[in-house]
C-alpha cells in the first residue's frame, strides 16, 4: 500500500525537504494589504518581514478547500491513501474543514489532529514516516499519532506585543504597559490551544523560564525516558544569531548532545507573534 503524508506549512517544511522526504505541503494563505501570498512560492521570508517593519496589515486565511481537494484527487491517482496532518484544530478551523472533506474519501483520507504545530508538527511527520515504513495503514497511523499528541511540549518567547495585541490576546494598554518594562511572555500550547506560561522581564529570564520548563517536563512528563527517545527543536522569526545562541545555552543547561531542528516559523505563525520569537521543543518520538 503506498501512502502519501500531506501537511500544511506550518510545519515548516521547505519545498528541498518536501521533497526529500516524499511529502506534499499545503500552502497557508497570508494576506498582506489586500494581497495573498504563499510561502516560497510568492514571498520571500526576507520580504515578508520588510513588509511587517513597514507596518503593512498582514493577516492569515485558510486553504481554499478546492485546493485541497484537487491536492487530494491527484495524489490518489498515485497513492492508495493519504495521511492529511494540518495544524492544530484548536489553532485553525482549517482541521475541522478538512475532516468534513474526508468523509467523502471514506478509507482514503485520514485526517489527524494531534493538536501540533511547527517542529512539533514537523516530529509527528517524522513519526508518521516511520510507521508508513514499518507497513501501517492510514488508519493506524493517525490513531497513534492522535493517541500521542501530548508526548511534546512547545515554549515560545514572544519579544514584542504588538501582534499579539493585534489578535486580541493582550490589551493596547496592557501592550504598552508590557513593551516599558520589556516583558517577554512566554507561551504554551495546552490542549491544541495558545495560552500564556510566564511573562519574564526581558529575553534572559524568558530563556531560563524556558529551559527550566523543558527540563520539568523531562523529569514529570518523560519519566525514565533516555535521551536518545527525546527531539529537542528550536524554531524563531528573523532571529537566527538569537537562535543559535539559544541552542548553545540549551544544550549546556539539559544535556542533549543535536538539535533535531532550527527552523523558521512559518508567516502564518509569524503573523501573529512577531519577529524575534524563540521556540523551544522536546518530543518523544519513535526510534
Amino acid at each position: 500500500m503506498k501512502i502519501c503524508i500531506i501537511v500544511d506549512d506550518n510545519a515548516g517544511y521547505t519545498p528541498e525537504e518536501a521533497k526529500q522526504f516524499g511529502i506534499k505541503v499545503v500552502s497557508m494563505p497570508v494576506i498582506i494589504d489586500g494581497e495573498t501570498y504563499f510561502e516560497y512560492k510568492t514571498i520571500s521570508h526576507e520580504n515578508y518581514y520588510k513588509k511587517m517593519a513597514a507596518n503593512a496589515d498582514i493577516s492569515t486565511s485558510q486553504p481554499a478547500i478546492g485546493e485541497i481537494l484537487e491536492m487530494w484527487d491527484e495524489t490518489l491517482k498515485e497513492y492508495d491513501q493519504i495521511v492529511h496532518m494540518p495544524m492544530s484544530s484548536g489553532l485553525s478551523a482549517s482541521c475541522e474543514t478538512a475532516k468534513g472533506l474526508a468523509k467523502d474519501y471514506e478509507g482514503k483520507v485520514f485526517v489527524v489532529d494531534n493538536h501540533r504545530i511547527s517542529i512539533t508538527l514537523k516530529s509527528a511527520v517524522r513519526d508518521a514516516i516511520k510507521l508508513i515504513e514499518q507497513g501501517h495503514d492510514g488508519e493506524y497511523i493517525k490513531n497513534y499519532l492522535e493517541k500521542t499528541a501530548y508526548e511534546s511540549t512547545i515554549y515560545i518567547m514572544v519579544n514584542t506585543l504588538k501582534y499579539l495585541r493585534k489578535g486580541g490576546r493582550v490589551t493596547p494598554a496592557g501592550a504598552v504597559l508590557g513593551e516599558a518594562l520589556h516583558i517577554k511572555p512566554v507561551l504554551t500550547i495546552l490542549g491544541g490551544k495558545l495560552d500564556a506560561f510566564a511573562k519574564c522581564m526581558g529575553v534572559k529570564k524568558a530563556k531560563r523560564v524556558m529551559i527550566e520548563a523543558i527540563k520539568k517536563d523531562m523529569t514529570e512528563k518523560f519519566p525514565n525516558v533516555p535521551l536518545d527517545q527525546l527531539d529537542f527543536g528550536f524554531a524563531y522569526t528573523e532571529d537566527l544569531d538569537g537562535i543559535k545562541q539559544f541552542i548553545e545555552e540549551s544544550k549546556a543547561a539539559i544535556g542533549f548532545k543535536e538539535a533535531s531542528n532550527c527552523d523558521p516559523l512559518s508567516l502564518s505563525v509569524a503573523t501573529h507573534i512577531g519577529p524575534g520569537a524563540l521556540a523551544i521543543t522536546v518530543t518523544k518520538v519513535i526510534k
